[in-house]
């Protein structure tokens, strides 16, 4: 008899993830009521409160499609193609008001997890970064409203999302992610291993060879460096949100070993997308 997986089984998620995915999506839309100030700039951003939102409603959209099998071309996989993208896309959509945003948010949330419970796709999928398992394409997407989430709780004067739970269920991606965002001139040259901890749970190791950057689940042998990181500032840091000096001079990032004037040079070895 022939397994489902032979068939193309339903993908499962980490566990916790679908949930993620479901209430920060709720959580998102529940900053956008009615009354909203969707004109008000995002501090450090170029974009409104009604342009990230609706961002965020063509980037579930995008991410639901890809789940269900249905390919699209979105840039060429490198942060500046992204951004490209991401002008273009929105200079086609004019929705800006409050309601109908928050509803397309949570239902193209929710249509990645309807396509995630049925078998409608290939377990690798091709995404604004590079192929990818259906299971982290939900990282993503957790990852990327984590981040526009943040920035409309900020402009709007509102209680953010994210936690140390949810930045766990991040890694999946930002370990794939991390080697196809590469500033490729900063690692030029470069040898070095790195240990990643988060305080009280997940490590992974970064190795970078002669500016070629590699990405494991668990930290190397012998790390030149260890950093450890509060887990909200690790994902703020990752998301380009906030800077390594600021989150340093709180307490928030530690890190020695036999060389650890490497730890101030980590964050900029990556563009974030």
């Amino acid at each position: 008899m022939e397994s489902a997986v032979g068939k193309g089984a339903p993908a499962t998620l980490p566990e916790g993830l679908g949930a993620a995915v479901r209430d920060t999506a709720r959580e998102i839309a529940a900053l956008l009521r009615p009354g909203a100030a969707m004109g008000r700039a995002i501090p450090g951003a170029a974009w409104t409160v009604g342009e990230a939102a609706a961002h965020l409603a063509q980037a579930n959209a995008l991410m639901a499609e890809i789940a269900a099998g249905h390919p699209r071309s979105y840039g060429d996989g490198t942060p500046q193609s992204l951004a490209e993208a991401n002008e273009r896309a929105l200079a086609a959509f004019d929705e800006r008001r409050a309601e109908p945003l928050a509803a397309m948010i949570v239902a193209q949330a929710d249509a990645y997890l309807k396509a995630m419970a049925e078998d409608a796709a290939e377990e690798s999928v091709v995404t604004p970064l590079g192929p990818m398992s259906r299971a982290v394409l939900g990282s993503y997407l957790l990852t990327h409203m984590l981040g526009h989430g943040y920035d409309l709780a900020r402009a709007l004067g509102r209680p953010h999302m994210i936690d140390r739970a949810r930045v766990e269920l991040t890694l999946p991606f930002l370990i794939t992610a991390m080697p196809r965002v590469t500033d490729t001139a900063r690692t030029a040259g470069l040898t070095a291993r790195y240990a990643l901890r988060l305080w009280g749970g997940a490590r992974f190791g970064v190795t970078v060879t002669d500016g070629a950057v590699s990405v494991a689940s668990a930290p190397p042998p012998r790390p030149d460096c260890t950093i450890l990181t509060e887990p909200i500032t690790f994902l703020l840091m990752a998301l380009g949100r906030r800077d390594q000096w600021t989150a340093s001079a709180r307490g928030h990032v530690l890190f020695w070993g036999r060389r650890p004037w490497l730890a101030p040079r980590f964050p900029a070895l990556f563009t974030a997308p």
